[in-house]
Order: C-alpha cells, then sequence, then structure tokens
C-alpha cells in the first residue's frame, strides 16, 4: 500500500480542514488589527502563512492535490514581492519533489504491471527514488541493454486520489483566489479535472513522447528522451542528465537565465508546429538545461531538456491561425479587425458589445513582450499586468469580465501564460518576436497586410 491517502474520506478531511484554517487564520488577523498593528502588515502574515499551510498539504497529498499546487506554483510571480519571498521557497519544492512511497509498493507495482521477473529487464535498480511528482515517482535504473533509464511508476489509486481532490479543491477555489491576484483558479481545477484520465494512461504520454523524441532527435537546442518501454502504470524512457531549470530560476547566472528562457520559448511554439502536440505541463520540475562536457562553458551551447508528456494538447494543424494574426493585427494598433475576429472565435459573445479601442488597449499591455526586439520578463512586469486586470476599479478588470474564453483556447492559454510565469521566474532577456515570426501561423507580417513595428526595448530590466 502506498503511503499516498487512498481513501477519499482521509483525503477529503485534510483538504476540508483548508477553508476551517483560512477562517481561523483571518479571525487571528482581526485579533491582531483591533490589537494595534496595521492591516497591510497583518494581511501579509495572513496571506503568508495561508500560502505555507496550502502548500505543505498539497505536497503532503499528492495526487490531484499536488498536481494543482504544481499548476499553481508557476504563478507566483505575479504575488508581491513581500509575500512571494518568504514562501518562495515552499512553492518550488513542489515543483522537484514530493514523499515517496513505500520501496515494497515500488515492488509490487513492477511485479504486477511489467512482470514477476522485471528484476531480469534491469541490470541494476535503484530503489531510492530519483524524483517524486504528483501521479507517480522515477526511479534511476540500467537497462538490460546497459541504457540508463528512468523508470516512472503509478502511485496506485492515483485515479481515484485525482478525482476526489480536485473536486474538493473546487468547492473552496474561491477562497483560493487572493493567493494569486488575477487568476480565477475554479477554471483551472475543471481543466485539471478533465485532463485526469489523459495524465493516468501511460500509453498515451509513451506516443506523445516518442513523438517528440523522434522530431527532435538531434537538434541543437531540445533533447527529448525516447521511450524504452511502456506497460501500465509503468513507462521507460532513457535517463537524461541536466541541470533543473528550478536551480537556474534560484541560482544561475543572467546569461544563464537568458539563454533557459530563449530556450523554453523556442520549445513553447517550435514543439506544437513541428509534431502537432502541444506540451501543457510547463512547470520547471519538467525541464532540464544539458550543459553537454563544457559545464562551465558558455550558455549558449546549452540544451533543453524536456520531461513529462502526460498532459498534452492536440493540435494536428498546430497553434491556431487566430492567435498569430490578431496577435499581429494589435500589434498593428488595427482595432476593428482584432475586434471582429474576437466576436468571430467567441472571445466575444453575440449579447456583448465592447468598444474595439478599449479592447485594443486592454491587450496591448499583455502583449507588450511581441513587441520589443528582446523583453526582459520580471516579477514586476507580472505582477502589473496581475494587479490591472485583478482591480476591480480598473476598466482592465471590468473590460475583462465581459470577455469569453472558447474551450477550444483554454489549453493554450493556461500553457502559454505558465511559461510566461516561469520566464518571469527567470527573469529571462528573450527575443520572444522571433520564436513568434518563426513558429506562429498569421504572426509573420507577410502572411497578412500591415508588418511588425520594427525595434523596440526590453522592459522591465
Amino acid at each position: 500500500m502506498s503511503d499516498l491517502p487512498r481513501k477519499a474520506v482521509t483525503r477529503t478531511a485534510k483538504l476540508a480542514a483548508l477553508p476551517l484554517s483560512f477562517a481561523g487564520r483571518a479571525t487571528w488577523g482581526l485579533g491582531k488589527r483591533i490589537g494595534g498593528r496595521s492591516a497591510e502588515i497583518v494581511g501579509r502574515e495572513l496571506q503568508q502563512r495561508t500560502a505555507e499551510q496550502l502548500f505543505k498539504v498539497l505536497g503532503e497529498l499528492k495526487g490531484g492535490a499536488m498536481k494543482f499546487g504544481q499548476a499553481l506554483s508557476v504563478f507566483e510571480s505575479a504575488l508581491p514581492e513581500e509575500v512571494a519571498g518568504p514562501y518562495r521557497a515552499a512553492l518550488t519544492k513542489l515543483q522537484e519533489a514530493a514523499p515517496p512511497m513505500p520501496t515494497r509498493t515500488v515492488h509490487a507495482v513492477l511485479g504486477e504491471r511489467i512482470g514477476g521477473n522485471w528484476r531480469e529487464l534491469f541490470d541494476e535498480f535503484e530503489d531510492k527514488p530519483a524524483a517524486a511528482a504528483s501521479i507517480g515517482q522515477v526511479h534511476r535504473a540500467v537497462w538490460h541493454d546497459g541504457r540508463e533509464v528512468a523508470v516512472k511508476v503509478q502511485y496506485p489509486g492515483a485515479g481515484e486520489a485525482l478525482l476526489s481532490d480536485l473536486a474538493q479543491l473546487g468547492r473552496f477555489a474561491r477562497l483560493l483566489g487572493p493567493l494569486i491576484p488575477g487568476m480565477d483558479i475554479k477554471p483551472l481545477i475543471a481543466e485539471l479535472r478533465d485532463r485526469v484520465s489523459e495524465e493516468l494512461d501511460y500509453a498515451l504520454e509513451a506516443q506523445a513522447q516518442r513523438a517528440h523524441a523522434e522530431e527532435f532527435a538531434d537538434d541543437p537546442d531540445v533533447v527529448v528522451p525516447d521511450v524504452v518501454h511502456q506497460g501500465d502504470q509503468v513507462l521507460i524512457t532513457e535517463w537524461m542528465e541536466g541541470v533543473p531549470l528550478s536551480e537556474v530560476i534560484a541560482h544561475g547566472g543572467q546569461e544563464e537565465r537568458d539563454r533557459a528562457g530563449q530556450l523554453l520559448a523556442r520549445f513553447l511554439f517550435s514543439g506544437t508546429a513541428r509534431t502537432g502536440l502541444l506540451h501543457a505541463d510547463p512547470h520547471p520540475g519538467n525541464f532540464r538545461l544539458l550543459v553537454g562536457d563544457a559545464p562551465d562553458g558558455p550558455p549558449d551551447a546549452w540544451r533543453l531538456g524536456v520531461l513529462d508528456f502526460g498532459t498534452v494538447d492536440r493540435l494536428p494543424d498546430g497553434l491556431p491561425p487566430t492567435i498569430g494574426t490578431s496577435l499581429r493585427m494589435t500589434l498593428d494598433g488595427d482595432a476593428e479587425g482584432v475586434y471582429e475576429m474576437l466576436c468571430a472565435e467567441g472571445f466575444v459573445k453575440p449579447t456583448v458589445d465592447l468598444d474595439p479601442d478599449a479592447v485594443l488597449d486592454y491587450l496591448l499591455p499583455i502583449i507588450e513582450p511581441a513587441r520589443a526586439e528582446r523583453f526582459t520578463f520580471t516579477r514586476g512586469w507580472m505582477r502589473t499586468q496581475a494587479a490591472r486586470i485583478a482591480d476591480p476599479r480598473s476598466p482592465a478588470y471590468q473590460l475583462g469580465k465581459q470577455l469569453n474564453l472558447p474551450p477550444a483556447y483554454l489549453l493554450i492559454h493556461r500553457v502559454t501564460l505558465s511559461t510566461i510565469g516561469v520566464l518571469c521566474q527567470l527573469g529571462a532577456t528573450v527575443r520572444l518576436r522571433d520564436e513568434l515570426t518563426s513558429w506562429v501561423p498569421g504572426f509573420h507580417p507577410d502572411e497578412g497586410k500591415g508588418g511588425l513595428e520594427e525595434g523596440g526595448t526590453a522592459a522591465g530590466a
């Protein structure tokens, strides 16, 4: 039996206790204010304590709780620095580790899923997991042909736990809203629930990973380890050494951050164009920087290693051309054209009537990184955007409430937003416009009327 609490009542009790704790903490905060402390200071302490407990519980439960925590963690750059700083480490822990399941459980799953003689398939097998995540953990091993491999073993009861956790989290999503300004938590949880069956299906994951490994074989910028063997609840792939992206975020120099950010942006857009699949889980734990034989060499020789293809969006024709075309038209200042396209695609419902110029003013700050030749993604820029959209007194907030996100764009939107969150964590200066021009249909000036504004300066440096 895994140490992942499998009974729904056990997991529900742990998650259900969170809103009660939040309420108790609010009462504590009120008492502090009555005692003379400023509302601002008490508010920061309240948010910090709430986040610390939330991510502690999510990490312990694994399953859907931790999956939600990982999805949320990439948005920490939207938080005020005085709040984000103290518990950033707690968020980062979710991206790289979780409590492991017992060795006997791992052996039992391997015996059941790939055969009682499973040990004969390996020259070596390390019982201590090399990594643990939301629905499975990874063990390092040597395959019988001498290749170093990563053996991903799914937690028993992971499916039940995922659904139970996300259902419970959905019930008090409103209480989690203040943690990430401008982020609507409920649709995020709903989208994670919709992806549960795919996340649990290692055959689908193996198929997606093989497609990427084949397409990016010998690529100068991106490395995807190939699949060695796949069984029910067990996935074995080539082992990949590398520096975790979270380490670059925490300790990297600026050149390293810039290289990591450029590669991340390149993979986001080129991967879909080249494979017809969108890697839909872009938290830092799923990326490595491969430094080759010269770890002290220039970062411009680094490559990006990509892991975990359990969640993908299938886009056989690549990203919808509407995305690139509307981006280019917005940069060209074509308010009427952009508004017409948004209406046609369902971003503006027929019952809603908006001012095209106001819509353009709403969009331009968000797509600022696409205007400049080089753009520096910073936590400050992310916080500014989040505050602008989240402040009920802001015109952007009022307009944003009237826009709609069609289902076909939901996952694309979340992946793009998550990737931008990671770029802001990196503080990377990225030539984003180059990647959009190369890989996003409709964005290149030659694909339609008008053109992009040349030049531009890095923002938020």
